[in-house]
């Protein structure tokens, strides 16, 4: 099998690293290959610890639930290193412990994915890979294990959804995608309802090799790497195309408020915006430093907070995904408060998509953002993450050795042109947790 390219990580992101720890290579490169039943591996040797750091992405996102099964994929996640073959979830957690490593994993919207920290040294890591190799191809899925913790998953969630802020962000997505599953959640009877075959037949059709991503760094060769990728995908089973999924509509405008006895209403909104491929990413990432993403130095909270005391925290974000996540503006305040603040936000929202940034407030966002761009990459797991990312979203390889250029390169009229091809402040939701009262 031939790699594809090699790209070589230069000027700031090598900088950044040699401050963190003194790496003997003079450039950090990512190599990335195929495996013999299709996962794709993102590798970058990092000698500067005897560590390893292995993510493995699956399609097997929330996004994938079957109808009637909300909650199915993270359940799934949650229960592959509760039993393998051979080895109950006790045996199991103290193998990982003697060998000295750290297994972690999850689901969302997009992916699942389970990861590995381990020593480099030989006999550490291969046990380690190995027991991680088990555990995502022959989970037992333990009946007395699934039903135990179906309860306790059921009574978090009958707990979490009488806080407002829970209330709040899934009327949010239920607003936001109607008719996508982006907006599904679980619920105690979605839970209660799943059973071992559902786990058994999601696990069988979702955790297949092929288009799985294996990320990899640490104190190994790429001849290691490629043994450990093979190793960690040849027991999967074969898997099943991912459906497809529907097109993610823009809702209406909407606004719901629902009466909470908490002192503060919550509110949210937003509409859906911009998937992770979408060429809009940088001017849209930097003019939202700008308008809610810098903390204390952007415009929402200089008008809501700063000028008015009407809320301590208000903010906003874009939650780029495979297919438009939404933009989001999220804050709480005193419930007798909740229309001027409102009223506030919606004003500074429609001010900056029509005009965008000033001069000055686009220098100070691109030298803060460029200025933290270390702090992005200071550790294993985080430039771990970052490659997991450019593997999972198929972006370009020199992705992290591009990024402060591609910041600087952002200038206000492409901000600006981005907020209004994709946020329309006139057709957005809104949810109000706690103040409850009808407006018309």
């Amino acid at each position: 099998m031939m790699p594809l390219p090699v790209v070589r990580l230069r000027g700031l992101l090598l900088l950044a690293l040699l401050l963190w720890a003194p790496l003997a290579s003079a450039v950090l490169p990512i190599e990335t290959w195929t495996t013999p039943r299709g996962a794709r591996v993102y590798f970058v040797r990092a000698d500067a610890i005897p560590m390893l750091d292995v993510s493995v992405d699956f399609d097997a996102g929330s996004r994938l639930d079957p109808a009637g099964r909300p909650g199915l994929a993270s359940f799934t996640a949650g229960l592959l290193a509760r039993g393998v073959e051979g080895l109950d979830e006790a045996a199991l957690a103290e193998r990982f412990a003697d060998l000295g490593a750290s297994r972690g994993g999850g689901a969302g919207d997009d992916r699942a994915s389970v990861s590995l920290r381990t020593l480099s040294s030989p006999r550490e890591r291969d046990a380690a890979v190995d027991l991680l190799a088990r555990m995502m191809a022959r989970p037992t899925f333990p009946e007395p294990v699934v039903a135990r913790e179906r309860e306790r998953v059921a009574q978090s969630l009958r707990e979490a959804l009488v806080r407002p802020e829970t209330i709040a962000q899934r009327t949010y997505e239920a607003l936001t995608y109607p008719t996508h599953p982006y907006g599904r959640s679980e619920t105690p009877e979605s839970i209660a309802a799943i059973g071992r075959a559902d786990l058994v037949a999601f696990h069988q059709a979702r955790y297949g090799p092929r288009g799985a991503v294996v990320s990899m760094i640490g104190a190994i060769t790429r001849a290691e790497a490629e043994a450990i990728a093979e190793r960690l995908t040849r027991g999967l089973p074969e898997g099943t195309p991912a459906p497809v999924m529907p097109a993610v509509e823009t809702p209406p405008a909407a606004e719901r408020r629902i009466a909470h006895p908490a002192t503060q209403s919550h509110i949210l909104i937003g509409a859906p915006a911009i998937a992770r491929d979408d060429p809009d990413f940088f001017p849209l990432f930097v003019g939202n430093y700008v308008l809610g993403g810098g903390g204390f130095v952007s415009r929402l909270t200089s008008e809501v907070r700063e000028k008015r005391g009407l809320s301590y925290s208000v903010y906003s974000y874009f939650s780029p995904m495979a297919q438009a996540g939404p933009f989001t503006v999220g804050l709480q305040t005193r419930k007798e408060q909740t229309d001027d603040a409102l009223k506030v936000v919606r004003e500074t929202l429609a001010r900056f998509v029509a005009d965008g940034p000033t001069e000055a407030e686009l220098v100070a966002a691109k030298q803060n953002l460029v200025g933290g761009f270390a702090l992005r990459i200071d550790t294993n797991r985080k430039i771990l993450d970052n490659l997991a990312n450019i593997g999972w979203y198929r972006l370009p390889l020199d992705y992290l050795e591009r990024w402060t250029e591609r910041v600087e390169a952002v200038s206000a009229a492409q901000i600006r042109e981005a907020f209004q091809r994709k946020v329309r402040p006139e057709r957005l939701v809104t949810v109000v947790v706690g103040d409850g009262g009808a407006r018309p």
